[in-house]
């Protein structure tokens, strides 16, 4: 099974996948249980998708949730979408769409109203990543201030996540990282929900997996 595209938990199992009549027309469902099998649905997330890439669902309660499909790839760009559920996953509506056609690296929602996109897969230089605050009915590019001695090593963003009082997030090396082997990330922390993002550490692969 692709990577993110897939839950299992003890209240949701959940598999995001592509129906696939050709390659410019795929439809993008969602089948789940909440009762571990014993019964199942399936929702339709959106008709008529073009060549989906990247895919990727999460639930942040019982109701709310998001999708992230990207499509159309061609050489180094594509287009990213984002569909949110306020119903359990019963049904998905889409968000304003973020404007960039870079290559989606990750994604996520923190809340109802807060999530990111990140974007950059080949080659990345610096992360790039977007935050809405109202549900995605807009979308900016955050500002990630690098340290000048981590410039061009910590190059793309993971998906921010609640800590304590703030968020924080794991911007990793990319695929060509060779500072210190290579997996170490560096920790980055945002006070105002995601706009701006200073360097707190570096942490280890052990440390940021946990």
């Amino acid at each position: 099974m692709i990577d993110h595209s897939y839950l299992l938990t003890e209240n949701r199992t959940a598999f995001l996948y592509a129906e696939e009549p050709s390659w410019d027309n795929e439809t993008i469902r969602i089948l789940f249980t909440l009762d571990q099998g014993k019964t199942w649905m399936n929702s339709v997330v959106t008709e008529h998708y073009m060549g989906v890439r990247f895919r990727k669902v999460g639930f942040v309660d019982d109701q709310f949730g998001y999708i992230i499909i990207s499509g159309g790839r061609t050489m180094s760009q594509e287009g990213s979408n984002v569909f949110l559920t306020f119903d359990g996953g019963q049904s998905w509506q889409e968000t304003n769409n973020s404007g960039v056609s870079r290559l989606i690296a990750d994604g996520g929602f923190v809340d109802a109203k807060i999530g990111f996109l990140s974007f950059g897969t080949i080659n990345p230089e610096a992360p790039e990543l977007y935050v809405t605050q109202d549900g995605g009915n807009t979308w900016k590019q955050a500002t990630v201030n690098i340290p000048s001695e981590y410039d061009k090593i910590f190059v793309q963003s993971e998906t921010p996540f609640i800590e304590d009082d703030h968020l924080a997030v794991f911007v990793n090396q990319g695929p060509n990282g060779d500072y210190k082997g290579g997996l170490v990330k560096g920790k980055f922390i945002s006070t105002d929900k995601g706009n701006t993002w200073t360097f707190s550490m570096e942490v280890s692969p052990d440390e940021a997996n946990k």
